[in-house]
């Protein structure tokens, strides 16, 4: 069923891929749906089309993403004994409210109910924004699924060490899919795409704090390490981003130009690797 959404998807990217933004105006509500389930298929096929357009600058990105996360798993069963001593003091609301959020009907739920909005009362900027959320989603989940059906990494919950792998590929385990956090790359999905609505830094860092609460959730819980958190929040950032450029294409409202003052940076520094965000 997920393959034939996903077909349907690109198919109406293709069907509608010569339309431009100024034939768009003045169309009717089931014209303008048709043409935002084409900026999904094709928004999603942007993004996992990107590698093969990296240059050098993008590879070295990668690589430095790649060996932050390894540096990080050194950390993961430190952090996680860290949170045998906090996880009774965290409220069980905050618990429940990082569970359902990020789960893929509560998360699809706050896309959908975005993008309907915009198209009944026909605002194109709330249009694209569920449009960005739905096939940033997609396209984060697709890539988590494929991500623990390979690595089969243990949960904490297991008991086994961070760094304990159960290569047996494409096998389904509630056990050893950690890596990475499903939770977090659906939450800081949304959240980063709805803050991309604001200018005003402290607005949006009050929506990012937000879509972080699910994979904090998740680490008090034992059903992720921190290095599956980060590496889901890193990539909830790339996905976005790469589909929100793309979407610039698509629409008369734009993100990008607005958003230039937020910038996300890899830090390298003795003994520490990173990403910086500078609001200037």
């Amino acid at each position: 069923m997920k393959n034939i959404f996903f077909l349907f998807l690109l198919l109406c990217s293709c069907y509608i891929s010569g339309q431009t933004i100024e034939s768009l105006k003045n169309q009717t509500t089931w014209q303008n749906f048709k043409y935002d389930i084409g900026s999904i298929g094709g928004g999603i096929g942007h993004a996992f089309s990107r590698p093969a357009h990296w240059k050098g600058k993008e590879w070295l990105n990668f690589a430095g993403i790649a060996t932050g996360t390894a540096i990080l798993t050194l950390s993961d069963d430190e952090i996680d004994n860290w949170t045998d001593g906090i996880r009774n003091d965290i409220p069980n609301d905050l618990l429940e409210f990082g569970g359902h959020y990020a789960r893929p009907e509560g998360n699809y739920g706050l896309s959908s109910a975005v993008y309907f909005t915009g198209l009944f009362i026909k605002n194109e900027k709330l249009r694209r924004t569920g449009v960005l959320m739905i096939a940033s989603t997609i396209t984060g989940g697709i890539l988590q699924q494929l991500s623990i059906r390979i690595l089969n990494r243990a949960r904490p919950l297991t008991g086994e060490s961070a760094n304990n792998f159960d290569l047996k590929f494409f096998e389904k385990s509630e056990r050893y899919n950690s890596f990475f956090s499903g939770h977090t790359v659906l939450s800081f999905a949304n959240a980063y795409a709805i803050g991309k609505q604001f200018n005003n830094p402290w607005v949006k860092a009050g929506i990012y704090t937000v879509g972080m609460i699910p994979g904090f959730t998740r680490i008090i819980i034992s059903k992720h390490w921190f290095s599956d958190v980060v590496f889901g929040t890193v990539m909830s950032i790339l996905i976005v981003e790469s589909i929100d450029k793309y979407l610039d294409s698509r629409y008369e409202q734009k993100y990008n130009e607005n958003n230039k003052k937020v910038h996300w940076d890899l830090t390298f520094a003795p003994g520490q690797i990173g990403v910086k965000l500078n609001f200037n």
